[in-house]
């Protein structure tokens, strides 16, 4: 059996309800991260958590922030989790081991993946390589949003080859229809979809 690590996408007040750009079921999604890393901790060598990070208009971070017409909720969006503001924060039911590895992205750019992302304090070390050098072989993906960022991150998970697993339980979606796609494109590309109690 390999080493493996629990990535935790996105958990941030602007996904959660009340924020920029809320996600149904963001705060529930918080609330049980923390109770799956309190119980079962103990499975991960290593505990990763991603954050959108972006830059603040007029960066437009490369088209991602919609400006002069209506976001689509595809591929732009209203702005959101901009750096150092109190929506870019981790939800303030998720609690994170002391020694997470935290991850920043979309700084100026479109990033959904965590892979994209810039590991705080690897000295430009890809989150790849960082979760490489402790051993990983596996990952399970949590977070916001299941048909977005967790979806993304899981992917790209895949490609640089380690096995992953959506934990589903542990995730909400900003809509039916682009969940569907994305769960289908997962399970095409050989990542798990399971849920948390599954897991054992």
């Amino acid at each position: 059996m390999g080493t493996r690590a629990l990535i935790v996408v996105d958990v941030q007040e602007d996904f959660c309800e009340g924020g920029a750009l809320a996600v149904s079921g963001g705060n529930a999604v918080a609330r049980a991260v923390t109770d799956h890393v309190a119980q079962h901790g103990d499975r991960y060598a290593v505990v990763v958590a991603t954050r959108d990070w972006h830059a603040p208009l007029p960066d437009t971070n490369d088209g991602h922030f919609a400006v002069g017409a209506e976001p689509d909720y595809v591929s732009t969006w209203p702005v959101h989790c901009v750096a150092g503001t109190p929506g870019a924060r981790y939800h303030p039911d998720l609690h994170l081991p002391e020694r997470t590895v935290h991850v920043r992205k979309g700084q100026g750019r479109q990033d959904y993946s965590g892979f994209e992302g810039e590991v705080v304090g690897a000295g430009g070390t890809p989150l790849a390589g960082v979760l490489a050098e402790a051993g990983v072989t596996d990952v399970d993906v949590v977070g916001l949003a299941t048909d977005h960022c967790v979806a993304a991150t899981a992917s790209d998970a895949r490609a640089a080859g380690f096995g992953a697993t959506v934990l589903l339980d542990l995730t909400a979606a900003v809509a039916a229809p682009t969940t569907l796609r994305a769960v289908a494109r997962l399970a095409q590309a050989g990542v798990g979809l399971t849920t948390s109690g599954q897991t054992d």
